[in-house]
């Protein structure tokens, strides 16, 4: 039985990353990325459960990047598919035209290109045993959920109109596929001990994220993933030192 129950996990991340789609494709993006984030939560489980219970096997890792792939690659995929059409004031429901307005939202699919890649890379990959090589997609699917919560759910003009500039969500997508491949080493939330010196920047990660979150809400979670990667260049160069 407890070999079932890491895949049981994932097979929770799977669904709610397909709920997550159904609310995108409603426009309903507070429950699209509750959704998202309560499939990253079920990724982090069960991997968990497979150390835990010691019943890890290689159909529970294919299987967890399967289910990854729908919440934190599809979900934010088209997440920026519908933002592109909000931006440029298309409906593609009403049919398809071959303009440049009808073909530029297809960029956003780029998002889910890079993150097939970038898990792909990750199962074959040693070097990812305790730490990342290049943003993790859950990382990036908060990042891409937290534009529309940002635009339709906080009142930051300047800010919104520069989040729906067509070339600025093109841009992202591109950014996005480009850091989730980077060959930038970023450290894990993982804990192996609980000392200062080993895990700083996982300490001052989470106190910032604690302090950011209630003053800026949604605006944060770019906040957030900037400081993220700006300490992983710090653990980069302790690594480097100590190596």
């Amino acid at each position: 039985m407890k070999k079932h129950i890491p895949n049981l996990i994932t097979m929770l991340n799977l669904s709610s990353g397909m709920i997550a789609i159904f609310f995108i494709f409603q426009r309903d993006w507070l429950w699209a990325a509750g959704f998202v984030l309560l499939g990253i939560f079920f990724d982090f489980f069960d991997g968990l459960a497979a150390r835990t219970f010691k019943v890890s096997s290689e159909m529970g890792l294919q299987l967890d990047s399967l289910a990854d792939m729908v919440t934190s690659g599809l979900a934010p995929a088209f997440a920026m598919f519908f933002l592109l059409q909000d931006a440029l004031g298309v409906n593609l429901s009403e049919g398809i035209y071959f303009d440049n307005n009808h073909l530029l939202p297809f960029f956003g699919f780029i998002i889910a290109l890079g993150s097939a890649l970038r898990l792909a890379k990750f199962n074959i990959d040693e070097r990812q045993t305790s730490s990342f090589i290049g943003l993790p997609t859950p990382a990036n699917s908060l990042l891409i959920l937290s534009l529309p919560l940002i635009v339709y759910h906080q009142n930051f003009e300047r800010l919104n109109h520069f989040i729906l500039n067509p070339y600025t969500l093109i841009i992202i997508s591109i950014f996005s596929a480009y850091i989730l491949n980077a060959e930038m080493p970023l450290f894990s939330l993982k804990f192996k001990n609980f000392s200062w010196k080993d895990n700083s920047e996982k300490y001052i990660l989470i106190f910032l994220s604690i302090i950011l979150i209630p003053l800026f809400k949604f605006v944060s979670v770019p906040i957030i993933i900037f400081i993220y990667l700006l300490l992983s260049l710090i653990y980069k160069r302790k690594i480097l030192t100590n190596s």
